[in-house]
C-alpha cells in the first residue's frame, strides 16, 4: 500500500511512531461539506486549531491510488477545488486505491487510515448512525461499526441530528462502543448542546479519556471510543429551535424518494436553507471546537504511553 506523509507529518516521523501528537481529520468535510473558498477556509482553520494546542493535523485522503496522511497546502486547496471526488467508507476505499483513483474519506474511512499509521485520535464534526425509518430501509452508517473495529477515539458533537440517536445508541451499546459525553451528563444532538437522552459515560477532563483508552488497550479490548462534545452554548441552535425544520426536511426527503448516500446531503442542505444559513455557521463551530478537544486528547494519550 502507498502511504504518502505530508511534509509537516513526515518531520515528525520516527521508526516508532510519531515524536509529537497527531490529530486525524476527515476530507469529505471538504469535498461534500460546503463551497470552495469557504471550505478551504475552515479547513485551514481547523488544522490551525490542532496546531495551537501543541498537535500535529494530518487531514486524511485518497490522492491518485495513494492513501496520504496529511495533506501539503497545495493539495488542501486543490481538494476543496476538486469536483465528483469519491465519499469513501470501508466498503470502497480499497478499490478506490487500487484503481488508482481519488477520493475523500469519511469517519469510517478515516478511521480506518488512522489505525493503520498509527495515529489515535480523530476530530470531526458529527458521526454517521442509523436513519429514522432505517427498520424499512435498514439505512445505517458503516461508522458505527468502524468504532467497534479501528482503535481510534473520535471526538464529535455526537450524531448528526437529522439522524435516529436513540437507534443510533442502541447500536453502539450492542457493538460495545463507550459513549462518553464530554462535561455533561446528556448526549449533545450535533446543533444542539443537549438532547433528553442519557449519556453511557461521562469525562470532564482528557486525562480521564486518555486513562480509559489505555486502560481498554491493556484489556485487549478491540474498537475505539466515541466522545461526544457539546457545541459550544454561544452557537448552538437550541433543539426547540432547529427540530420543527428536521422534521419538515426529513418530510421532504420522504416526499422525493430521496435514499440511500443522497439523504444526509439533501437533509443538510435543506436545514441550511430553513435556519438561513446559521446551521453551517454552526457546524463550523462545533468541528472547531471538536478538534481543540481532540488535540487536548492526544497529548495526554502521548503523555500516557501504551503499557
Amino acid at each position: 500500500m502507498k502511504v504518502t506523509y505530508s511534509a509537516e507529518i513526515e518531520a515528525i516521523r520516527t521508526k516508532d511512531g510519531f515524536s509529537k501528537p497527531v490529530v486525524a481529520l476527515e476530507s469529505t468535510i471538504i469535498t461534500h461539506g460546503m463551497p470552495y473558498p469557504q471550505n478551504l477556509d475552515v479547513a485551514q482553520a481547523v488544522e490551525q486549531e490542532v496546531r495551537d494546542l501543541g498537535a500535529v493535523p494530518a487531514t486524511i485522503a485518497v490522492l491518485n491510488g495513494g492513501l496520504h496522511i496529511g495533506l501539503d497546502p497545495e493539495q488542501l486547496a486543490d481538494l476543496a477545488q476538486a469536483r465528483e471526488i469519491a465519499k469513501l467508507s470501508r466498503a470502497d476505499m480499497a478499490y478506490v486505491m487500487a484503481s488508482g483513483k481519488s477520493g475523500a474519506t469519511t469517519v469510517a474511512a478515516t478511521m480506518i487510515a488512522a489505525q493503520a499509521v498509527g495515529i489515535e485520535v480523530f476530530a470531526t464534526g458529527g458521526i454517521g448512525g442509523v436513519h429514522r425509518g432505517a427498520e424499512l430501509t435498514f439505512d445505517i452508517s458503516a461508522d458505527l461499526r468502524e468504532l467497534a473495529l479501528s482503535p481510534v477515539i473520535v471526538v464529535a458533537a455526537g450524531a448528526k441530528a437529522i439522524l435516529d440517536i436513540p437507534k443510533t445508541m442502541e447500536v453502539l451499546e450492542t457493538y460495545g462502543v463507550p459513549v462518553i459525553a464530554y462535561g455533561q451528563d446528556v448526549m449533545p444532538a450535533f446543533w444542539s448542546q443537549k438532547s433528553d437522552i442519557p449519556a453511557p459515560l461521562r469525562c470532564d477532563t482528557p486525562q480521564q479519556i486518555a486513562a480509559g483508552f489505555r486502560t481498554r488497550q491493556a484489556l485487549g479490548l478491540s474498537g475505539g471510543q466515541l466522545i461526544a462534545n457539546p457545541v459550544p452554548k454561544s452557537d448552538e441552535i437550541c433543539a426547540e429551535e432547529i427540530g420543527p425544520m428536521i422534521e419538515l426536511a426529513l418530510h421532504e426527503a420522504q416526499r422525493q424518494r430521496i435514499s440511500a448516500k443522497a439523504v444526509t446531503p439533501f437533509l443538510l442542505n435543506r436545514i441550511f436553507e430553513l435556519t438561513e444559513g446559521k446551521s453551517l455557521q454552526t457546524n463550523i463551530a462545533l468541528v472547531k471546537n471538536n478538534a481543540r478537544l481532540a488535540a487536548q486528547i492526544a497529548k495526554s494519550c502521548w503523555e500516557l504511553p501504551k503499557s
